[in-house]
């Protein structure tokens, strides 16, 4: 969405300095996919959980390459499914699915659970996570302590871009002060940047620079692993969306910067 942001930016007068910070990777060995489609027919799981729409889709690609598409929705349509957002609701839709359970905004993994713990107990309950990108320890650990067999199902993986030319020019930039604003969009980014840094060295400039700009986190998934790195998050947006993020921003920038520069 580079091109697309590039232009939000540019709406509300800003002057963009877009930088890929990762790409997504299919798994070339879609084994741990596999096992669970044939689980998940058996009958096997009591309930899965849907973390992310793209995760959602290429899961349903692969299982389609072993199993009839119609064997997969009778499957899902007899487990408890649980979709963390909008956009795994929209990929259940394409199916002619509907979730038996919605995580309603902002949907963090703290959500997932705060509305399972409403419906009762997990105990002995097996549960297939569909993870996306990285794996959320804090969530997977959660749902164990609450006494649920947890089987991980990775989709797919991040990693940083081929050309990480354009993302270094921008944090030189931004440790030079030249940058007065970053807007983070995803949490994967934060720890592909860490791990730039780490590698040549600089992450103690990036930390200072931060104290000195506005850091938009797009949501509190975001927020949380800026805080991992003990990063400032100046600005969340009232919904968690690129264009909302960018408005209100840029409504919010001026005075932000004003009281963070003295």
């Amino acid at each position: 969405m580079a091109t697309e942001m590039a232009r939000l930016i540019e709406r509300y007068g800003g002057q963009p300095h877009v930088a890929p910070a990762l790409r997504e990777i299919p798994l070339s060995d879609n084994t741990a996919v596999l096992e669970f489609g044939k689980r998940l027919l058996a009958g096997h799981f009591e309930m899965v959980v849907l973390l992310t729409g793209v995760g959602t889709k290429t899961m349903i690609e692969i299982l389609q390459t072993s199993y009839p598409l119609d064997f997969v929705k009778t499957a899902l349509a007899r487990t408890t499914v649980l979709a963390r957002g909008p956009k795994p609701v929209a990929a259940l839709k394409e199916l002619g699915l509907t979730p038996s359970i919605t995580v309603p905004e902002p949907n963090t993994w703290r959500d997932i659970l705060q509305v399972l713990d409403e419906r009762g107990s997990l105990i002995e309950v097996r549960i297939a996570v569909q993870e996306y990108g990285v794996s959320n320890p804090d969530l997977l650990a959660a749902l164990q302590q609450r006494g649920a067999e947890v089987t991980q199902v990775p989709i797919y993986k991040w990693a940083l871009p081929e050309n990480i030319a354009p993302l270094r020019e921008v944090l030189g930039a931004i440790i030079a002060g030249h940058i007065d604003v970053l807007l983070v969009t995803n949490a994967a980014q934060i720890d592909h940047v860490m791990q730039l840094l780490q590698q040549e060295g600089t992450t103690a400039q990036f930390k200072e620079a931060c104290k000195k700009m506005v850091v938009a986190s797009i949501g509190p998934t975001a927020s949380e692993r800026l805080r991992h790195y003990d990063l400032p998050i100046d600005f969340e947006p009232s919904h968690s969306k690129m264009g909302v993020l960018v408005k209100e921003t840029s409504e919010q920038a001026h005075s932000i910067l004003i009281s963070k520069r003295g």
